[in-house]
Protein backbone atom coordinates (compact mmCIF):
# COMPACT_ATOMS: atom_id res chain seq x y z
CA UNK A 1 0.00 0.00 0.00
CA UNK A 2 1.46 3.16 -0.98
CA UNK A 3 0.55 6.15 1.14
CA UNK A 4 0.72 9.32 -0.51
CA UNK A 5 -0.92 12.60 1.07
CA UNK A 6 -0.34 15.80 2.56
CA UNK A 7 -0.56 14.31 6.14
CA UNK A 8 1.36 11.25 5.49
CA UNK A 9 4.31 13.66 4.10
CA UNK A 10 4.34 15.97 6.88
CA UNK A 11 5.00 12.79 9.23
CA UNK A 12 7.89 11.82 7.47
CA UNK A 13 9.26 15.94 7.07
CA UNK A 14 9.12 15.34 10.93
CA UNK A 15 10.94 12.57 10.83
CA UNK A 16 13.40 13.55 8.25
CA UNK A 17 14.09 16.48 10.50
CA UNK A 18 14.74 14.74 13.43
CA UNK A 19 17.14 12.66 11.86
CA UNK A 20 19.12 15.39 9.89
CA UNK A 21 19.03 17.61 13.68
CA UNK A 22 20.78 14.18 15.53
CA UNK A 23 23.31 14.54 12.69
CA UNK A 24 24.27 17.26 12.94
CA UNK A 25 24.76 17.07 17.00
CA UNK A 26 26.18 13.76 16.99
CA UNK A 27 29.63 12.60 16.52
CA UNK A 28 30.29 9.78 15.24
CA UNK A 29 26.90 8.55 16.33
CA UNK A 30 27.38 9.00 20.11
CA UNK A 31 24.96 6.19 21.83
CA UNK A 32 22.81 8.62 23.59
CA UNK A 33 22.22 11.09 21.02
CA UNK A 34 20.89 7.77 18.38
CA UNK A 35 19.05 6.24 21.34
CA UNK A 36 17.09 9.54 21.76
CA UNK A 37 16.34 9.47 18.22
CA UNK A 38 15.56 6.28 18.08
CA UNK A 39 13.13 6.73 21.10
CA UNK A 40 11.39 9.87 19.40
CA UNK A 41 11.25 8.06 16.13
CA UNK A 42 9.57 5.64 18.28
CA UNK A 43 6.81 7.85 19.46
CA UNK A 44 5.84 9.15 16.36
CA UNK A 45 5.56 5.82 14.88
CA UNK A 46 2.94 4.76 17.55
CA UNK A 47 0.75 8.26 17.37
CA UNK A 48 0.71 7.47 13.11
CA UNK A 49 -0.68 4.06 13.83
CA UNK A 50 -3.81 5.31 11.77
CA UNK A 51 -1.73 4.50 8.28
CA UNK A 52 -2.02 0.62 9.28
CA UNK A 53 0.24 -2.03 8.59
CA UNK A 54 1.94 -0.36 5.82
CA UNK A 55 3.00 2.47 7.35
CA UNK A 56 6.56 1.48 8.81
CA UNK A 57 6.72 0.12 5.27
CA UNK A 58 6.82 3.50 3.78
CA UNK A 59 8.62 4.93 5.87
CA UNK A 60 11.54 2.81 5.77
CA UNK A 61 11.65 3.04 1.61
CA UNK A 62 10.74 7.08 1.95
CA UNK A 63 14.15 7.31 4.89
CA UNK A 64 16.37 5.61 2.64
CA UNK A 65 15.81 7.61 -0.21
CA UNK A 66 16.19 10.66 1.73
CA UNK A 67 19.88 9.16 3.58
CA UNK A 68 20.80 6.70 1.10
CA UNK A 69 23.87 6.47 3.00
CA UNK A 70 22.12 6.24 7.12
CA UNK A 71 22.30 2.46 8.39
CA UNK A 72 19.46 1.73 10.92
CA UNK A 73 16.06 2.87 9.56
CA UNK A 74 15.06 -0.78 8.24
CA UNK A 75 11.69 -1.88 8.60
CA UNK A 76 13.25 -3.73 11.05
CA UNK A 77 14.70 -1.42 13.22
CA UNK A 78 12.12 1.06 12.93
CA UNK A 79 9.93 -2.07 14.59
CA UNK A 80 12.36 -1.91 17.06
CA UNK A 81 11.78 1.72 17.80
CA UNK A 82 7.89 1.57 18.24
CA UNK A 83 8.49 -1.13 20.81
CA UNK A 84 11.41 0.86 22.50
CA UNK A 85 9.08 3.79 22.86
CA UNK A 86 6.31 1.66 23.69
CA UNK A 87 8.56 0.10 26.79
CA UNK A 88 9.40 3.63 27.95
CA UNK A 89 6.83 6.20 27.43
CA UNK A 90 8.66 9.37 28.16
CA UNK A 91 12.13 9.96 27.32
CA UNK A 92 12.48 12.35 30.63
CA UNK A 93 12.36 9.33 32.23
CA UNK A 94 14.61 7.37 30.28
CA UNK A 95 17.07 5.78 32.31
CA UNK A 96 20.83 6.99 31.75
CA UNK A 97 21.88 3.19 31.46
CA UNK A 98 19.89 2.81 28.14
CA UNK A 99 20.99 5.87 26.35
CA UNK A 100 24.14 4.72 27.10
CA UNK A 101 23.88 1.38 26.09
CA UNK A 102 24.22 0.38 22.63
CA UNK A 103 21.11 0.14 20.42
CA UNK A 104 22.57 -3.37 19.64
CA UNK A 105 22.83 -4.11 23.44
CA UNK A 106 19.29 -2.61 23.36
CA UNK A 107 17.64 -4.81 20.58
CA UNK A 108 19.05 -8.10 22.95
CA UNK A 109 17.28 -6.58 25.87
CA UNK A 110 13.94 -6.23 24.40
CA UNK A 111 14.21 -9.71 22.61
CA UNK A 112 15.47 -11.58 25.30
CA UNK A 113 13.87 -10.12 28.32
CA UNK A 114 10.36 -10.29 30.35
CA UNK A 115 10.15 -7.14 32.17
CA UNK A 116 11.04 -3.28 32.26
CA UNK A 117 12.43 -4.32 35.72
CA UNK A 118 14.65 -7.05 33.90
CA UNK A 119 15.72 -4.91 31.05
CA UNK A 120 16.31 -1.90 33.62
CA UNK A 121 18.82 -4.65 35.63
CA UNK A 122 20.67 -6.00 33.08
CA UNK A 123 21.17 -2.58 31.37
CA UNK A 124 22.77 -1.52 34.70
CA UNK A 125 24.77 -4.62 35.10
CA UNK A 126 26.20 -4.13 31.45
CA UNK A 127 27.36 -0.77 32.05
CA UNK A 128 28.70 -1.44 34.89
CA UNK A 129 30.69 -4.60 33.95
CA UNK A 130 31.81 -3.67 30.12
CA UNK A 131 29.82 -6.64 28.97
CA UNK A 132 29.80 -7.12 25.17
CA UNK A 133 26.47 -7.72 23.74
CA UNK A 134 27.24 -11.75 23.74
CA UNK A 135 28.16 -11.82 27.29
CA UNK A 136 24.93 -9.81 27.35
CA UNK A 137 22.96 -12.66 26.08
CA UNK A 138 25.20 -15.14 27.34
CA UNK A 139 24.47 -13.84 31.21
CA UNK A 140 20.29 -13.62 29.94
CA UNK A 141 20.19 -16.74 28.85
CA UNK A 142 21.70 -18.44 31.74
CA UNK A 143 19.67 -16.21 34.09
CA UNK A 144 21.07 -13.97 35.81
CA UNK A 145 18.45 -11.74 36.90
CA UNK A 146 16.99 -14.73 38.87
CA UNK A 147 20.65 -16.04 40.28
CA UNK A 148 21.51 -12.94 41.61
CA UNK A 149 18.85 -10.10 42.22
CA UNK A 150 15.71 -12.31 42.94
CA UNK A 151 17.98 -15.56 44.41
CA UNK A 152 16.91 -16.32 47.67
CA UNK A 153 20.34 -16.39 49.69
CA UNK A 154 21.73 -18.00 52.34
CA UNK A 155 24.40 -15.60 54.01
CA UNK A 156 25.02 -13.93 57.66
CA UNK A 157 26.14 -10.84 55.71
CA UNK A 158 23.99 -8.69 57.09
CA UNK A 159 25.31 -9.39 60.43
CA UNK A 160 28.71 -9.88 60.36
CA UNK A 161 29.51 -6.49 57.71
CA UNK A 162 28.96 -3.29 58.16
CA UNK A 163 26.55 -1.59 55.77
CA UNK A 164 27.13 -1.04 52.39
CA UNK A 165 29.60 -3.75 52.56
CA UNK A 166 27.00 -6.31 53.52
CA UNK A 167 24.67 -5.60 50.62
CA UNK A 168 27.08 -5.43 48.10
CA UNK A 169 28.39 -8.27 49.39
CA UNK A 170 24.68 -10.24 49.32
CA UNK A 171 24.35 -8.47 45.57
CA UNK A 172 27.52 -10.42 44.27
CA UNK A 173 26.17 -14.20 45.53
CA UNK A 174 24.08 -15.90 43.07
CA UNK A 175 21.85 -18.92 43.35
CA UNK A 176 23.23 -21.02 41.60
CA UNK A 177 26.42 -20.89 40.16
CA UNK A 178 26.25 -22.22 36.63
CA UNK A 179 29.78 -23.92 35.67
CA UNK A 180 28.65 -25.17 32.25
CA UNK A 181 31.72 -26.16 31.15
CA UNK A 182 32.23 -28.80 33.36
CA UNK A 183 30.95 -31.98 32.23
CA UNK A 184 28.86 -33.71 35.34
CA UNK A 185 29.35 -37.31 35.85
CA UNK A 186 28.68 -39.79 38.52
CA UNK A 187 30.62 -39.07 42.02
CA UNK A 188 32.31 -36.07 40.66
CA UNK A 189 34.52 -34.91 43.70
CA UNK A 190 35.85 -31.57 44.89
CA UNK A 191 39.53 -31.50 43.28
CA UNK A 192 37.95 -32.41 39.88
CA UNK A 193 35.65 -29.42 39.51
CA UNK A 194 38.29 -27.30 41.54
CA UNK A 195 40.90 -27.88 38.36
CA UNK A 196 38.19 -27.53 35.84
CA UNK A 197 37.22 -24.05 37.38
CA UNK A 198 40.97 -23.36 37.51
CA UNK A 199 42.07 -24.74 33.99
CA UNK A 200 38.52 -22.14 32.98
CA UNK A 201 39.84 -19.53 34.93
CA UNK A 202 38.59 -16.96 32.31
CA UNK A 203 34.61 -18.86 32.50
CA UNK A 204 35.34 -19.19 36.45
CA UNK A 205 35.35 -15.20 36.91
CA UNK A 206 33.13 -14.30 34.25
CA UNK A 207 30.46 -16.55 36.31
CA UNK A 208 31.67 -14.82 39.76
CA UNK A 209 31.55 -11.57 38.57
CA UNK A 210 32.93 -8.28 38.50
CA UNK A 211 36.16 -7.65 40.68
CA UNK A 212 37.34 -11.21 41.10
CA UNK A 213 41.15 -11.55 40.85
CA UNK A 214 42.55 -14.88 41.14
CA UNK A 215 45.11 -15.60 43.71
CA UNK A 216 45.60 -19.51 43.78
CA UNK A 217 44.04 -22.98 44.55
CA UNK A 218 44.82 -25.39 47.25
CA UNK A 219 46.65 -22.12 48.98
CA UNK A 220 48.91 -23.31 51.67
CA UNK A 221 48.61 -21.80 54.78
CA UNK A 222 50.04 -22.58 58.42
CA UNK A 223 48.48 -22.41 61.24
CA UNK A 224 50.67 -23.84 64.66
CA UNK A 225 52.11 -26.83 63.55
CA UNK A 226 49.18 -27.51 60.77
CA UNK A 227 48.78 -27.28 57.22
CA UNK A 228 45.83 -26.24 55.76
CA UNK A 229 44.72 -25.82 52.07
CA UNK A 230 42.20 -23.65 50.98
CA UNK A 231 40.24 -24.79 47.89
CA UNK A 232 40.09 -21.07 45.78
CA UNK A 233 41.34 -17.75 47.02
CA UNK A 234 40.24 -14.49 45.23
CA UNK A 235 40.37 -10.68 46.08
CA UNK A 236 37.47 -9.00 45.33
CA UNK A 237 38.55 -5.29 43.89
CA UNK A 238 34.86 -3.45 44.10
CA UNK A 239 34.18 -5.36 48.07
CA UNK A 240 38.28 -4.67 48.94
CA UNK A 241 38.52 -7.95 50.84
CA UNK A 242 39.47 -11.57 49.92
CA UNK A 243 37.38 -14.32 48.95
CA UNK A 244 37.94 -17.87 50.10
CA UNK A 245 35.75 -20.37 47.84
CA UNK A 246 35.35 -24.11 49.53
CA UNK A 247 33.83 -26.84 47.20
CA UNK A 248 31.43 -29.51 48.02
CA UNK A 249 30.44 -32.18 45.61
CA UNK A 250 27.55 -33.23 47.99
CA UNK A 251 24.85 -31.64 50.35
CA UNK A 252 25.64 -28.61 52.21
CA UNK A 253 26.44 -29.90 55.72
CA UNK A 254 26.35 -27.46 58.91
CA UNK A 255 29.92 -28.40 59.73
CA UNK A 256 31.02 -26.93 56.82
CA UNK A 257 30.43 -23.29 57.96
CA UNK A 258 32.37 -24.04 60.69
CA UNK A 259 35.38 -24.86 58.64
CA UNK A 260 35.91 -21.86 56.62
CA UNK A 261 34.87 -19.56 59.40
CA UNK A 262 38.47 -21.01 60.44
CA UNK A 263 39.95 -20.59 57.44
CA UNK A 264 38.40 -17.18 57.02
CA UNK A 265 40.37 -16.12 60.66
CA UNK A 266 43.47 -17.40 59.14
CA UNK A 267 43.19 -15.28 56.22
CA UNK A 268 41.97 -12.28 58.18
CA UNK A 269 45.19 -12.91 60.30
CA UNK A 270 47.95 -13.62 58.08
CA UNK A 271 47.04 -11.99 54.54
CA UNK A 272 44.26 -9.16 55.27
CA UNK A 273 46.08 -5.84 55.55
CA UNK A 274 44.48 -3.08 57.70
CA UNK A 275 42.95 -1.46 54.35
CA UNK A 276 41.22 -4.22 53.36
CA UNK A 277 37.98 -5.11 54.46
CA UNK A 278 36.66 -8.41 56.24
CA UNK A 279 37.28 -11.52 53.84
CA UNK A 280 34.44 -13.37 53.19
CA UNK A 281 33.81 -16.61 52.27
CA UNK A 282 31.91 -19.00 49.67
CA UNK A 283 30.68 -22.50 50.43
CA UNK A 284 29.28 -23.73 46.90
CA UNK A 285 27.15 -27.29 47.26
CA UNK A 286 25.83 -29.64 45.05
CA UNK A 287 22.69 -29.04 47.11
CA UNK A 288 21.31 -26.58 49.91
CA UNK A 289 18.61 -26.65 52.22
CA UNK A 290 18.40 -22.56 52.85
CA UNK A 291 17.00 -23.29 56.52
CA UNK A 292 19.58 -25.35 57.09
CA UNK A 293 22.44 -23.31 56.11
CA UNK A 294 20.83 -19.93 57.62
CA UNK A 295 20.35 -21.77 61.20
CA UNK A 296 24.37 -22.98 60.74
CA UNK A 297 25.41 -19.36 59.68
CA UNK A 298 23.15 -17.66 62.43
CA UNK A 299 26.09 -18.06 65.18
CA UNK A 300 28.90 -17.29 62.86
CA UNK A 301 31.19 -14.15 63.57
CA UNK A 302 33.02 -14.40 59.80
CA UNK A 303 30.90 -13.24 56.87
CA UNK A 304 29.94 -16.65 55.09
CA UNK A 305 27.41 -17.46 52.17
CA UNK A 306 26.34 -20.94 50.83
CA UNK A 307 25.14 -21.02 47.16
CA UNK A 308 24.12 -24.16 44.86
CA UNK A 309 26.34 -24.55 41.73
CA UNK A 310 25.03 -26.42 38.17
CA UNK A 311 27.30 -28.43 36.12
CA UNK A 312 26.62 -29.22 32.51
CA UNK A 313 24.95 -32.38 31.69
CA UNK A 314 26.18 -32.54 28.64
CA UNK A 315 28.86 -34.93 27.43
CA UNK A 316 29.94 -36.01 23.65
CA UNK A 317 28.89 -39.85 22.89
CA UNK A 318 32.40 -39.71 21.54
CA UNK A 319 34.20 -38.76 24.84
CA UNK A 320 32.11 -40.50 27.48
CA UNK A 321 34.45 -43.44 27.54
CA UNK A 322 37.62 -41.88 27.55
CA UNK A 323 36.90 -39.69 31.07
CA UNK A 324 38.75 -40.77 34.41
CA UNK A 325 36.33 -41.96 36.51
CA UNK A 326 36.28 -40.76 40.40
CA UNK A 327 38.92 -43.19 41.45
CA UNK A 328 41.16 -42.80 39.03
CA UNK A 329 41.44 -38.91 39.93
CA UNK A 330 41.54 -40.01 43.87
CA UNK A 331 44.44 -42.21 43.04
CA UNK A 332 46.12 -39.59 40.92
CA UNK A 333 45.65 -36.85 43.27
CA UNK A 334 47.03 -39.06 46.56
CA UNK A 335 50.32 -39.92 44.47
CA UNK A 336 50.73 -36.30 43.55
CA UNK A 337 50.59 -34.80 47.22
CA UNK A 338 52.82 -38.26 48.45
CA UNK A 339 55.55 -37.06 46.50
CA UNK A 340 55.27 -33.33 47.38
CA UNK A 341 54.73 -33.78 50.60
Amino acid sequence: MLINNDDYFQVLENIKAQIQNAQYRAVLGVNREQICLFWNIGRVIIENSRYGSGFIENLARDIRLEFPNAKGYSVRNLRYMRRFAEMFDNIENLQASLADLTWYHNQALMDKTKTTEEYLWYAAKTLENGWSRNILVHQIEYKLYERQALAEKATNFRQALPSPQSELARDTLKNPYVFDFIAIRDNIIEREIENELVANIAKTLIELGTGFAFLGNQYHLTVGNDDYYLDLLFYNTRLRCYVVIELKAGKFKPEYAGKLNFYLSAVDDMLKHENDNPSIGILLCKERDKLTAEYALRDINKPIGVSEYKLSDFVPAELADTLPSAEDIEKRIEGKYSIEE
